[in-house]
């Protein structure tokens, strides 16, 4: 391409662009999948609680792997919501250069947004704990029956269950700290689950505003999210999971009891909510690493 046509070109995309306000469709969409997943993922953890329950450890593990599959996985559909949000600013800083700080700001103000969404999805799927241990100790019963995932999570649909599941949702009583002791939980997993949550909310969201950042390397900054993901994912592996299992492991085998998981169940959800809290402090270090790293792989050799 020529240089008349690729300045031809810019020229035409600065003409199409318009005002950037703070809120938009796309925003909102954003924040509202923010909320469900993040939920959806802190639920998740009831099922150790419902696999110790149940006598069904290895069930309640597989549904327990499931849920968090699937919400990590749909994380990734809100990124198209991000990615119109990033154009936009995107545009408005390459046309407008005396605006490019306030809208970087503008940018960075919409991801922190979106990352307090997944704050206050984690608070509501902390505060449903229980109803989420009731729904996955139904789950293992309907899978035993039916021999079928597929098939159990159908159940879901139907009025009679939804209607037992709505009467279990009960608010924590004031004095869930007195009868949950954070002493009996290892230090090692609350500090991994708060640094898991932490960096793994700010993974897409940093990769997008490193994007408009650095728009030089705007296109390796955004597939370079697994770069701050890629930890979050091998501390949750070398951490999180095996130590919560093995309390689970124990208490199926009486040598610890219900109420120990259940007290482990409890702060790992508001561990991950104070996580959660804690990204905003890394949201614009982890985008200056991301756009760092795309620097230094476009670096010429």
């Amino acid at each position: 391409m020529s240089v008349t046509a690729t300045a031809t070109g810019a020229a035409d995309l600065c003409v199409k662009v318009g005002p950037v306000f703070f809120w938009s469709s796309q925003l909102i969409l954003a924040i509202v999948l923010n909320v469900f997943l993040n939920a959806v993922l802190i639920g998740a953890y009831a099922a150790r609680l419902a696999g110790v329950m149940t006598g069904r450890v290895g069930t309640s593990i597989s549904l327990f792997n499931l849920f968090v599959t699937f919400s990590r996985f749909a994380n990734m559909f809100y990124a198209p919501m991000l990615g119109t949000i990033s154009d936009r600013a995107s545009k408005v800083a390459v046309c407008v250069p005396a605006s490019a700080a306030e809208t970087t700001h503008l940018f960075e103000m919409q991801m922190r947004a979106i990352i307090l969404a997944g704050t206050l999805g984690n608070l509501i799927g902390a505060l449903l704990l229980p109803t989420f241990a009731y729904m996955f100790v139904r789950g293992v019963g309907a899978f035993e029956r039916r021999g079928s995932i597929p098939r159990a999570l159908a159940r879901l649909a139907n009025p009679r269950v939804i209607a037992d599941i709505l009467r279990t949702v009960r608010l924590p009583s004031l004095d869930i700290f007195r009868r949950f002791r954070l002493r009996d939980v290892p230090t090692k997993l609350l500090v991994g689950n708060m640094l898991v949550t932490g960096i793994y909310a700010v993974g897409v969201v940093a990769a997008y505003l490193a994007s408009v950042i650095r728009p030089d390397v705007a296109r390796t900054a955004l597939s370079a999210s697994g770069l701050v993901n890629g930890i979050a994912t091998i501390a949750f592996a070398l951490v999180v999971d095996p130590t919560s299992a093995y309390i689970v492991d124990q208490a199926a085998k009486g040598e610890r009891t219900l109420h120990d998981v259940k007290t482990m169940v409890v702060y790992l959800g508001l561990t991950a909510v104070v996580g959660t809290l804690a990204s905003q402090l890394i949201l614009v270090p982890a985008a200056l690493f991301i756009g760092g790293a795309a620097h230094l792989i476009n670096a010429p050799r």
